[in-house]
């Protein structure tokens, strides 16, 4: 028997497995596992909550599915008692995290920080409960180290260790600069877990180096080594690439809860599964039992995915619109209905107009190529009818509806 387990009753020891396996659950990587059941078994031997410790770099205010990743983990840990640590970089921030990043980010001002870590604290909101969040900004102590702890700090690791982060050999071997204070990033993050003792931090696959910089500082400085959790990075509605606002393939936390739903029905099937284990708060009997029905052909895919749909718009509109929702969602796209709170244009031009330019002018489509892509692949309708001629004149009128793909509509009002 390991020596964490000495003296632990049975129902101690079944809680230990309990949390652990949530915990565990959907994470990548854990560094390591023994240790985290470790710090488990202590937490519930002495009734001492443990800290878990999420860094954030206010880079940019938008929030969505792909932040909450991390968030639905420490939700998990804040629902057993354990402190969740909030770290908002407002001393990182400005050099900017080099992570995946060719050349060096551009330094953001106090003003910039201060409203971009505003909004993150507000939408965060919808995941963790804020009044169990300890929040802290890292210039507290970070600002106050004088030269001799910055030289201190820079001689805990070697620079050939911090080369070996991908960004940095690429550009290095690709003769792009490497400024020297983006070596102190992960330095002053990880030193950010010295100062604050945290025992587990939590971080996508990206994070690895900067999560793991943490552990080793602690042991540099004499304390107790945090475990480093490093959980999956979430692909966007293209199943491809990683969830990015930049890459227009995103599901914000703040979107109407119609657009929500409809983006959720275009999620690749063979991603479902992962959605659901890594951004609902279903508890993991009912991940396992979709996962289950889906694997076995029990559940159809179409079900899983509205079923996707109206938990992730319950956790951040509520029950009812969830409910609204999706019978919006069954009424336009499995009846055929135009939905009854479209928007109104004003249209003050020509009555006439080629399809191409209508929806351009009407910024459905972003350019004439993307419009005639739309029409070829049978995406555009007026007033119910498909558009098949990219060279079709239309005579506009009030109460004309044009609809592109299958969630854009417009009504036009001739003025």
């Amino acid at each position: 028997m390991a020596d964490w387990m000495k003296d632990l009753n049975e129902d101690q020891l079944n809680e230990v497995e309990r949390q652990f396996d949530i915990y565990a659950g959907g994470t990548q990587e854990v560094i390591p596992e023994a240790e985290l059941k470790q710090k488990i078994t202590k937490s519930i031997k002495t009734n001492t909550p443990l800290k878990i410790k999420l860094g954030l770099d206010p880079s940019a205010p938008d929030v969505h599915i792909g932040h909450t990743v991390v968030l639905n983990k420490m939700r998990q840990f804040q629902e057993n008692g354990h402190i969740v640590q909030l770290i908002i970089g407002d001393f990182t921030g400005k050099i900017g995290d080099p992570t995946g990043k060719s050349a060096a980010r551009k330094q953001l001002t106090d003003e910039e920080v201060k409203h971009n870590a505003q909004t993150y604290f507000e939408q965060f909101g919808k995941v963790l409960d804020k009044e169990k969040v300890e929040l802290f900004y890292n210039s507290k102590w970070l600002k106050n180290l004088n030269l001799e702890d910055v030289i201190h700090l820079a001689g805990s690791i070697t620079v050939a260790r911090l080369l070996e982060r991908n960004d940095f050999s690429e550009r290095l071997s690709t003769g792009k600069p490497i400024s020297l204070h983006e070596f102190f990033y992960p330095l002053m993050q990880g030193y950010d877990s010295v100062v604050l003792e945290s025992d587990v931090e939590l971080g996508g696959t990206d994070q690895h180096f900067n999560v793991l910089m943490g552990r080793g500082l602690q042991e540099h400085y004499g304390k107790e080594k945090q475990v480093a959790m490093m959980l999956p990075l979430l692909e966007g509605l293209d199943g491809k690439e990683k969830m990015s606002k930049s890459k227009h393939n995103y599901i914000g936390i703040d979107e109407e809860p119609k657009e929500m739903f409809g983006k959720t029905m275009s999620i690749p099937d063979e991603l479902m599964i992962k959605y659901f284990e890594l951004a609902t708060d279903l508890t993991l009997e009912e991940k396992n039992q979709i996962r289950e029905g889906l694997e076995a052909g029990g559940l159809h895919p179409r079900d899983a995915k509205m079923l996707l749909g109206s938990t992730l718009v319950r956790m951040f509109h509520g029950e009812e619109a969830a409910e609204k929702a999706q019978e919006q969602f069954k009424a336009i796209f499995q009846k055929g209905a135009v939905p009854d709170d479209i928007p109104v244009v004003q249209w003050k031009k020509s009555r006439t107009v080629p399809v191409i330019e209508l929806l351009v002018d009407l910024k459905m489509l972003a350019s004439k190529s993307e419009a005639r892509r739309m029409i070829a692949n049978g995406g555009v309708k007026i007033s119910g009818s498909k558009v098949e001629d990219q060279a079709l004149e239309v005579s506009l009128t009030d109460g004309l509806i044009i609809g592109v793909g299958k969630r854009k509509f417009i009504k036009i009002q001739v003025s």
